[in-house]
């Protein structure tokens, strides 16, 4: 064990190495937490990455895992590893907000699945990340604690919803974040930060105890800095849930053992041609097709397929996700919990102004335009005809997939944005062109660093059919190994 000051590179492992680390007695978790204790101190009145920081539990924390470590019990590659949750997951005895007003002061008396299972690997948790409220959003920008900013560069954003996620593992703030993903929210804020980023098939792992947005898109995954670190985490959270219905009994497979066999030869990887329409930004395409032929010169073999229903994905996503948010936020009333007004005379007036109040601008509009789609004499004409389209899309999928093993494709249409440049809502909803189909098709889509644009990070989406994790984490290993974008850290851990 060291004896000597804490090393400030400690928070910028990754946690297969902080794991080796810990088992070779080289630091401890004490050691390793209150470095990424001090880099928040450091780093956070510019990111806005936390709303709640839990420094004392997560010393605790710390001391315990120390302890089994010492006793050189088994213990999970997760056993003292600090963490952040997302904002939406609920925890018991620690405040979760959703980054809403509504919810401020709401203390969980019980932890989401996700959650249980991170806690019994021996995870350290440091806080709960920021995000857009109820994850309303592709930026950070919604959240009703202010933006999180991202570590690449402090004047753009990090991708959103799971934006304080992001930002925080980027930063070093933690070694990973949970995150949630209902059109893109893990997958374009990993993105943005350099970062790996799953979206599991739908079901994967448990909704429990995770605040709602759309529950027929929901999925509950995390933001790791590389895909070791990210096979590590979903072997703890992934699996069926009898608290959570959607989960299929099916076991869940060692994911780091597809690591061993990372060689993507004879792999047939498809290259969707709607990926690539003009809306696609040049540095963005032609990052992403730099990656695709290095994919190409490990052994596979490139196949141009058409998913002809892509340009219907976001019309489609809109229609379908903001009717559920609606419905979702119905039980934030002011009377059950959370924020409550108590200036109106009736129970109508408490309702109406709590939600008024509480309720941020982008959640006012997702609940009416909701509310319209679901409305007598439209649901016909809107909802029950996207519902048609999203069968379509999956088609579109399973037909790809008959010819080729996975898909690959830009995460993003365009290089992270400014702070405040996209105020039209619906030019903000076109960030998750390229990402919300996999959601609608139920299907996972893995996001790896693929390059940079100036200082800027690029991503890769490679997407592939239901339950297809390993094969994902194959792809995404054998690339990062070649090119070892991951390592490059932002700037904001060079600027004191």
């Amino acid at each position: 064990m060291r004896s000597k000051g804490v090393s400030m590179e400690l928070c910028d492992l990754t946690i297969h190495e902080a794991h080796k680390g810990l088992v070779q007695k080289e630091f401890s978790s004490r050691e390793l937490t209150l470095s990424c204790l001090q880099r928040i101190d450091e780093v956070e009145d510019r990111l806005n990455a936390f709303i709640t920081v839990t420094a004392e539990l997560a010393l605790e924390q710390a001391n315990a895992a120390d302890k089994k470590l010492g006793r050189s019990e088994k213990s999970s590659p997760l056993t003292g590893i600090p963490m952040a949750f997302k904002d939406l997951f609920c925890t018991k005895g620690i405040e979760t907000t959703a980054a809403s007003n509504i919810l401020l002061g709401f203390i969980p008396p019980y932890d989401a699945t996700v959650v249980r299972k991170l806690k019994e690997a021996g995870v350290v948790i440091l806080g709960k990340a920021n995000h857009d409220a109820f994850a309303h959003g592709s930026s950070g920008e919604n959240s009703d604690f202010g933006p999180t900013r991202s570590p690449w560069d402090l004047n753009c954003v990090p991708g959103g919803s799971s934006s304080g996620s992001a930002a925080a593992v980027a930063a070093g703030e933690c070694l990973f974040a949970t995150g949630t993903d209902t059109g893109s929210s893990i997958r374009l804020p990993a993105a943005f930060c350099n970062l790996v980023g799953l979206k599991p098939t739908y079901g994967r792992v448990s909704r429990y105890g995770v605040i709602a947005m759309a529950s027929s898109l929901d999925t509950v995954g995390c933001l790791t800095k590389d895909v070791t670190d990210h096979a590590l985490v979903m072997n703890v959270m992934a699996g069926h849930d009898p608290l959570d219905a959607t989960t299929p009994d099916i076991p869940v497979p060692d994911y780091t053992r597809a690591l061993a066999s990372s060689s993507v030869k004879n792999l047939k990887i498809g290259v969707p041609k709607e990926y690539f329409s003009a809306g696609v930004q040049p540095p963005v395409k032609e990052l992403v097709e730099k990656a695709i032929r290095r994919l190409e010169d490990l052994g596979a073999t490139v196949v141009q397929v058409s998913l002809p229903h892509t340009e219907l994905g976001l019309a489609t996503y809109c229609v379908t996700c903001h009717p559920e948010v609606s419905s979702n936020l119905a039980r934030y009333d002011g009377i059950r919990f959370g924020y409550s007004c108590e200036e109106g005379e009736t129970v109508h007036d408490v309702y109406f102004k709590s939600r008024g109040r509480g309720f941020g601008m982008e959640a006012k509009r997702r609940v009416a335009l909701g509310t319209f789609v679901l409305s007598s004499g439209y649901y016909e004409n809107y909802y029950e005809k996207a519902q048609r389209v999203r069968t379509l899309i999956r088609r579109d999928f399973e037909k790809a997939f008959k010819r080729v093993d996975v898909l690959a494709a830009p995460s993003s249409p365009t290089m992270p944005f400014k702070i405040g440049e996209k105020r039209d809502p619906l030019e903000m909803y076109l960030s998750d062109t390229l990402l919300c189909p996999a959601n609608l098709a139920g299907i996972p889509s893995l996001n790896v660093p693929c390059g940079f644009s100036g200082n800027l990070p690029v991503g890769m989406q490679i997407i592939g059919p239901q339950f297809s994790e390993e094969l994902l984490f194959r792809v995404g290993y054998a690339f990062e190994q070649v090119t070892e974008y991951y390592k490059k850290k932002p700037v904001i851990i060079n600027q004191k």
